[in-house]
């Protein structure tokens, strides 16, 4: 009901006095950001290599006290810029280390893209501006990345605010805008590093060739504005690189320039990967994200030798959306690692220019075709499938025969039904936000109703490790033989001390414990001749034993 009528409010301002529209919309995004964002953060464990390694890595710099150098295992570890460091930081001085702390700074990067959003609109683009704020916060690649323990939506975060602070200061001339430009885009070189930049000079580029704005660059190159991005950016980098020589090698050569021109880190992937990526990270809002970007290239080519005494800045607006959105696909298409956070920066300005295609659809009153009204309800209602279904896909790997899928297609069938008819109704377009966070919100409820025990046991080494903490009688160094990143990482995390790889040769003389494949007993038994070794246990939702170790023969206690 609350969504109901705040919809009529984003559409008919005069009915509602600015205090009382005001208030409405920030309670809607406020619930909205702390549902998808925040709400069971820590249901289930940090999951894969990187959330684990990325919160001990915050947790190791805390406990030494160093904002400067990066360190894992208590070894400087100079992959990453700092920034989302700083935050896991600071949230874990003020709520303890966890892995819920751990994951809040996504979160607030993501609620702080939303509230730009909506900010943005409301001053530039009035109208829409809760939309454009819901359709931000709803979309797949955000809520997953929003709420997980990673650098990915700090630099998505920080891109999309410079962004939008460009194009302020390209349509209001204000400086101030142009400085906020230049901050963001220093917080994205701390957030990823570089490519913060470089992306953002090829948007500004590309939107110059497209609208015969060449000036617009040379504008855009302001000496207060560098002064400003070199304050807040370089220091960090010219103080880790004092204290750590091989900085500029491992950072800049390996981990930028080595990770996109070859195959380092084994991440490949076909050239058109990033296509499906995307279209899945836009998802409820994949067709008419589509819509909006084809209507946006109509006009581009009508309009493209126009010669106009001003620029039109209204049509101008979507095609600097578009180029924003196109930049970073088409630049991480060429780069020869690719992982699914890469090209996140994208889908905020799926989100800005879906909600400028509303703002134009609802001003000239356009109704909605059935068959996009049709495919935007089968894309909108498919996932509460999965989502019902998490815990058995999670665990077989597969979609559950019987009365469950059954089930699930029945309720996606209704929430179906219902979107595409309320879209060719007579509300049409003014419902659009409505009907289609529905199954958003029921989505993402149901992945933590039915899915947190299973994705849990089954991805994270939280249950392991409590297991095993269980049955040790006083704290031992813990070893790996034959596991996963994921695993090894996690155990790191929730263990708090750095594990030890027999593959590595990093075989302990001291007792110890060790973690292992249940099909990899021959294996132990082989690496630990001499010494005793104890079963304590098996894990059987990852398939893995524990044993204690005896310390080697001769080996000092």
């Amino acid at each position: 009901m609350l969504v109901g009528l705040t919809q009529q409010s984003s559409i008919n301002n005069q009915h509602f006095p600015m205090t009382t529209r005001t208030r409405t919309d920030v309670l809607l995004i406020a619930g909205f950001c702390a549902f998808l964002f925040f709400y069971g953060l820590g249901q289930f464990g940090l999951i894969g290599a990187d959330e684990p390694r990325y919160a001990q890595v915050a947790r190791e710099m805390l406990e030494r006290h160093d904002w400067i150098t990066p360190v894992l295992g208590g070894n400087p570890w100079l992959e990453k810029p700092p920034l989302y460091y700083w935050q896991a930081m600071l949230a874990y001085s003020v709520l303890g280390v966890s892995d819920v702390a751990a994951r809040i700074p996504a979160g607030i990067d993501a609620t702080l893209l939303v509230i730009a959003a909506y900010l943005f609109f409301r001053r530039f683009r009035r109208g829409v501006e809760v939309d454009a704020a819901l359709i931000t916060a709803s979309c797949a690649g955000v809520i997953g990345y929003a709420r997980a323990a990673s650098m990915d939506m700090a630099l998505a975060t920080s891109f999309a605010i410079g962004m939008l602070s460009w194009w302020a200061w390209r349509e209001g001339g204000k400086r101030v805008y142009l400085a906020l430009f230049y901050f963001f885009m220093a917080l994205g070189t701390l957030a990823k590093g570089p490519v913060a930049s470089f992306l953002a000079a090829a948007v500004i580029v590309l939107f110059a060739l497209a609208a015969h704005e060449s000036r617009v660059v040379l504008r855009t190159f302001w000496l207060p504005g560098l002064l400003l991005f070199c304050a807040i950016a370089l220091p960090w980098y010219v103080a880790v690189q004092m204290r750590n020589p091989q900085f500029f090698r491992e950072f800049i050569l390996e981990h930028n320039l080595a990770r996109f021109s070859t195959d380092l880190y084994h991440h490949r992937q076909p050239f058109w990967y990033y296509l499906p990526v995307t279209l899945l990270a836009l998802v409820p809002w994949t067709v008419f994200v589509i819509a909006s970007l084809f209507e946006t290239l109509r006009i581009w080519w009508r309009e493209r030798k126009t010669v106009a005494p001003e620029p039109d800045l209204e049509w101008q607006f979507s095609l600097f959306a578009f180029c924003w959105f196109i930049a970073p696909i088409v630049f991480f298409s060429f780069s020869q690692s690719k992982l699914p956070g890469y090209i996140l920066p994208s889908i905020p300005a799926g989100a800005v220019l879906l909600a400028d295609y509303l703002r134009r659809q609802l001003a000239n009153e356009q109704n909605v075709s059935k068959a996009m009204a049709v495919l935007h309800a089968l894309v909108a209602a498919t996932p509460i499938i999965p989502s019902l279904l998490i815990a058995y896909i999670v665990t077989e790997h597969r979609l559950p025969p019987g009365r469950p899928l059954t089930i699930a297609l029945i309720i996606a069938f209704a929430l179906c039904a219902a979107i595409a008819l309320t879209l060719v109704s007579r509300l049409r377009l003014r419902m659009l936000r409505f009907v289609t966070l529905i199954p958003v919100v029921l989505s993402v409820a149901a992945v933590l109703r039915f899915g947190a025990s299973s994705i849990d046991q089954k991805l994270s080494a939280r249950p392991l490790a409590v297991e095993i903490s269980g049955v040790e009688t006083h704290p031992l160094p813990l070893a790996v033989y034959g596991v996963s990143r994921e695993m090894e990482y996690g155990l790191g995390f929730y263990r708090n001390r750095a594990i030890l790889r027999y593959e590595r040769g990093s075989l302990p003389t001291e007792e110890h414990l060790l973690v292992a494949p249940a099909t990899w007993k021959v294996n132990v038994a082989k690496r630990t001749t001499g010494r005793r070794v104890t079963f304590l246990g098996h894990y059987e939702p990852q398939n893995v034993d524990y044993y204690w170790v005896a310390a080697a023969t001769g080996a000092h206690p």
